[in-house]
């Protein structure tokens, strides 16, 4: 991933990233008691920015903590960050964990003082519609938590998956479980065949997708069809297309599985039509005016 820009935020100041410390007694650090988000922004502008703070109250509350910050007070928050590193285009991480505690109990205590920290970073390099050859994953089985609903930190799971998959030379690792698609270390995926895009249904075992949710709401203006609900590995192996989606990346054409191709073994028509809607949309919140208030 490309290197963060200079300045981030730790509990209510900016400070250069490179002087900003955290107690080793943080519940983040030591239970991995803690839950993030990332932000994409375009034109210094956050993208779907009510959505993900929705998607972080709800990892709070389901770790049995309150909100942090009202909408209004991260929406100052991350604005003062943005300005800060010189806006444009980048993603902001921001992680919210329950404090440090003199000392270490698994339970969780009362009281704390949340810490809240957030960086900037520049976005990953664009890929083209035109002639963009595609990326390959792996399928692995799915080892995490039961709990994969909540936005937590806890994400060794995710990283050995990922680490597989990087030394197989593919971008992602597609998780299955008894026969079922469920998602990807890092990202969404989505089934098409035909005409119809074929969403796994969301569980505790899936994390709410902002992406996946707007690239499923854009599906429709593109030819498509859509159905949430159980899709079978060999649902996801005789595909015509297989999307990955994330915040950083929004869609990606997944064009190898395993080794073997997904239908012609390039990007699909969908993809292209799809990926050129996304940019638009992007366009269009890019050179919009500066929040002033959540929309």
């Amino acid at each position: 991933m490309p290197a963060p820009r200079p300045v981030a935020h730790l509990n209510g100041r900016l400070v250069p990233l490179a002087e900003a410390t955290i107690s080793p007694l943080d519940r983040g650090f030591l239970y991995g008691d803690a839950v993030y988000e990332v932000i994409p922004v375009y034109g210094g502008r956050p993208f779907l920015l009510c959505e993900h703070l929705s998607r972080l109250n709800r990892s709070l509350a389901a770790i049995g903590m309150a909100a942090t910050y009202s909408d209004h007070e991260w929406l100052a928050l991350l604005s003062s960050l943005i300005e800060a590193n010189g806006g444009g285009d980048l993603y902001v991480y921001l992680q919210v964990s329950r404090g440090a505690e003199w000392g270490r109990t698994h339970a969780a205590p009362t009281g704390l003082a949340p810490t809240v920290f957030a960086f900037a970073a520049e976005l990953p390099a664009e890929a083209p519609v035109a002639g963009f050859a595609g990326v390959s994953a792996i399928t692995a089985a799915d080892n995490r938590w039961a709990r994969c609903d909540i936005k937590s930190v806890n994400l060794l799971g995710n990283v050995l998956a990922k680490t597989a998959a990087a030394a197989s030379d593919a971008t992602e690792a597609i998780y299955l479980s008894d026969g079922l698609l469920r998602e990807g270390s890092s990202s969404a995926i989505l089934v098409v065949r035909g005409t119809v895009v074929r969403a796994p249904r969301e569980t505790p075992s899936i994390l709410p997708s902002t992406s996946r949710q707007l690239v499923l709401k854009l599906a429709a203006g593109c030819g498509l069809s859509v159905e949430v609900g159980d899709v079978r590995d060999s649902e996801l192996r005789a595909a015509d297309e297989v999307w990955m989606c994330n915040a950083t990346r929004l869609l990606l054409p997944v064009v190898r599985i395993d080794g073997v191709d997904v239908g012609t073994g390039q990007p699909g028509q969908y993809w292209q039509r799809l990926r050129r809607r996304l940019d638009d949309f992007r366009r269009e919140i890019a050179h919009s005016p500066p929040l002033t208030a959540l929309e």
